[in-house]
């Protein structure tokens, strides 16, 4: 089997976990990570028995395959780089701080016939990925990511940094535009919005409520679906799916029935990493592509310019 030469952009704590998924996988060589940090670059370097480089340009006549582990405000200057280097990209979300940015990458990757993939991580969720067979025209959908407060990733608001992950999950159960956005948020403890609410209200009437907050004192990632024949309850960090009908029955009064379906645990990022390398293997389309990742953003970035806009009217 011939091995896809891969490299990882940025040894931070995600980047950790995409370079010991490389370096684990068996259909791929990781020949090395990246960091400015060389200590730290050196340290994982060390860990997934690789060499440690501090500048990406090392990797053009090298790697097939990169995954863009850094800040967001770094995001399109690397990856725009690789791809024009003819070097798939495995990006991390959000794809880009401006669409202007996204747009370039989209079409950078299209004109060169290169994977742009966005880490759009709970789509490989199996409680998603079970769920989604199961939800047909929702109505309502509630949704829940709350996390205690880390320093990494807070040069972005906490919707370009968590909420986007159920904005994106979300995009994909309505088969819908967006119509109207309200949203409110504050910052707490960074000086961009640490929690934040928005109501997305969608052309085909459904209703959503988001919410996010990362300076929570505990960990919760759920999504709760109403629709005309059932309540789904997704719990992405327990992988588990449980689904509630009303069963009516004649000479009998009507009742709810739950069930759990059985779902197989598994390692999402794992499984993206895989989906990322059998896209370049056979050139084909990603399952969470640079169109996709840019759809999540839009509704992203409009929510942070609304809630953006109310803080100055605060002021």
């Amino acid at each position: 089997m011939n091995k896809t030469p891969v490299a990882v952009i940025g040894s931070g704590y995600l980047g950790r976990f995409h370079a010991e998924k490389y370096a684990n996988h068996p259909e791929a060589d990781l020949i090395a990570v990246v960091d400015t940090n060389h200590d730290r670059a050196l340290e994982l370097a060390r860990q997934t028995n690789t060499e440690p480089l501090i500048n990406y340009k090392d990797l053009y006549a090298q790697a097939h395959a990169v995954s863009v582990v850094v800040p967001t405000p770094l995001h399109h200057a690397i990856a725009k780089d690789l791809l024009e280097h003819d070097i798939n990209v495995l990006l991390e979300k959000p794809m880009t701080t401006t669409l202007k940015e996204a747009d370039d990458l989209i079409a950078t990757a299209h004109n060169k016939g290169l994977i742009l993939q966005i880490g759009h991580l709970e789509r490989f969720n199996p409680a998603f990925l079970a769920a989604e067979n199961i939800i047909k025209n929702p109505l309502f959908i509630e949704s829940h990511r709350l996390n205690s407060f880390q320093e990494r990733g807070t040069e972005v608001d906490v919707i370009l940094d968590i909420m986007i992950h159920d904005i994106d999950i979300i995009l994909n159960l309505v088969n819908a535009e967006v119509k109207e956005i309200h949203a409110v948020g504050i910052p707490v403890i960074s000086s961009t919005i640490d929690i934040a609410n928005a109501r997305l209200e969608f052309e085909n009437g459904c209703v959503v409520n988001v919410t996010a907050s990362r300076i929570s004192d505990k960990s919760m990632r759920k999504i709760r679906v109403f629709q005309h024949d059932a309540y789904i309850s997704l719990d992405f960090s327990a992988q588990e799916v449980s689904v509630y009908r009303k069963i009516e029955d004649e000479g009998r009064i009507p009742y709810i029935a739950s069930e759990k379906p059985k779902i197989e645990p598994k390692d999402s990022l794992e499984e993206e990493i895989s989906c990322f390398l059998k896209a370049v293997k056979q050139k084909g389309k990603p399952l969470v592509s640079g169109e996709s990742g840019r759809r999540a953003l839009k509704i992203a970035l409009e929510i942070t310019k609304q809630l953006r806009i109310e803080t100055q009217k605060i002021v």
